[in-house]
C-alpha cells in the first residue's frame, strides 16, 4: 500500500462510528443488569438473584426498573409468589445470555494478553483463529486450570511458525494449506474461504457465479502475504491474486470491504455477523477451491504436554 493510500481520509461510515457506539452505550443495559436479569430467570425470584449477584433486594429492583425503562418494555411480573419474565423478557433473557457468554470469552482472551510476561503457557495464532475461534478455547481452558497463566501471540501463519522455531511459544494454530518445515500438526477444524462484497457492488447483483478467471482478473482487498487466507487464495488463483489493498488484520479486511472499497476473500467464520445484518454479501464462485484446514502446530519431536495439550484437546471437543 502506497504512503498516500496509508493517508486516506476517514470514510463517512468511519466517521460516525464513536457516535454509534456512543448511542449503543445508552441504549443497551450493562453487563451487571443483564447477568442480574439472567439470575432471575433461573432462580424465579428477585430477592434469591438479588443475593446470589450480591446486592440488596431494593437495589436488584431498582436495576431490573431502570432497565426496563432503558428498553421500553417490562420484563418481570412481580408478586407475592415470585418473579416471572414476560415475554418480552424471555426473549431479552436469550439476548443478553449470549451477550454475557461473549463478554466472559472476550476477558478470557484479554487476560491472556495481560498476562504474557508471567505466563506458563504461551500460545502463538494466526488471526482468523486468535479472533474467532481462540477467545472460546481460552475459556474452557480457565474453566478446567483457573490458575494456568496465558499469553497469547497473535500475527500470520508465517509468524506463528517464527515463534514456535524459535522456542517462544509452545503451541501455534495456523490456517494454511500445508505445515511450515519443522512443525508437527494436527487438523483441528475445516474451514471456507468465501468472495464478499458490500451490497452495493455490481457482482452482489447478478445471478450467475464469479468465474475463477474473473476472481484472478479482479483487484481484491487482501490480506498480506505470509497469512494462511492469502496462501490459500492464491494456490486457487494459481499465484494470480491481484491485490488493490493488502492489509495486516482480518478485521481491518473486513471494514475495507464493507466501505464499498471493493470485493474481498475471508473465512466464513470471520464474516458471519456483516452477512446477518446485509453489510457484506457473499458471492458464489465457480471453477476454484477456497476450502482449508485449520490446524494446531508444535516443534517436531516436542509433542505438546500439560497446559499446552490440554488446550489442543479442548479445540476437538
Amino acid at each position: 500500500m502506497s504512503e498516500a493510500e496509508g493517508r486516506r481520509e476517514p470514510t463517512d461510515r468511519e466517521r460516525r462510528e464513536p457516535e454509534r457506539t456512543a448511542s449503543l452505550a445508552h441504549r443497551v443495559p450493562d453487563l451487571a443488569a443483564l447477568e442480574l436479569l439472567l439470575a432471575v430467570a433461573r432462580l424465579g425470584s428477585l430477592g434469591a438473584a438479588a443475593r446470589e449477584v450480591g446486592i440488596t433486594q431494593p437495589a436488584a429492583s431498582s436495576r431490573i426498573r431502570s432497565m426496563e425503562r432503558q428498553l421500553g418494555v417490562a420484563l418481570v411480573d412481580r408478586s407475592p409468589r415470585g418473579s416471572r419474565l414476560t415475554d418480552a423478557g424471555a426473549l431479552v433473557t436469550d439476548w443478553a445470555r449470549r451477550v454475557v457468554e461473549a463478554a466472559a470469552a472476550f476477558d478470557a482472551g484479554a487476560r491472556a494478553l495481560r498476562d504474557r510476561r508471567d505466563s506458563r503457557l504461551r500460545v502463538a495464532a494466526s488471526m482468523t483463529i486468535a479472533e474467532y475461534l481462540l477467545p472460546g478455547w481460552l475459556l474452557a481452558l480457565h474453566a478446567e486450570r483457573p490458575d494456568t497463566a496465558v499469553s497469547l501471540l497473535a500475527g500470520n501463519s508465517a509468524k506463528v511458525a517464527e515463534l514456535l522455531l524459535a522456542g517462544e511459544a509452545d503451541l501455534g494454530f495456523v490456517e494454511g494449506l500445508s505445515v511450515p518445515t519443522g512443525l508437527d500438526s494436527a487438523v483441528i477444524a475445516r474451514d471456507r474461504l468465501i468472495v464478499v462484497t458490500a451490497p452495493g457492488h455490481p457482482w452482489a447483483r447478478r445471478r450467475r457465479p464469479v468465474t475463477a478467471e474473473e476472481l484472478a482478473g479482479t483487484a481484491l482487498i487482501l490480506r498480506e502475504r505470509g497469512s494462511g487466507t492469502r496462501q490459500v487464495l492464491d494456490a486457487a488463483l494459481g499465484g494470480l491474486a491481484r491485490p488493490l489493498i493488502e492489509l495486516s488484520s482480518t478485521t481491518a479486511v473486513k471494514a475495507s470491504a464493507v466501505s464499498g472499497a471493493g470485493p474481498s476473500v475471508l473465512s466464513e467464520l470471520a464474516v458471519g455477523e456483516e452477512l446477518a445484518m446485509r453489510r457484506l454479501v457473499s458471492i458464489p464462485v465457480e471453477g476454484v477451491s477456497l476450502r482449508r484446514d485449520l490446524r494446531a502446530v508444535w516443534p517436531t519431536g516436542h509433542r505438546p504436554t500439560g497446559p499446552a495439550r490440554e488446550l489442543l484437546s479442548l479445540t476437538r471437543g
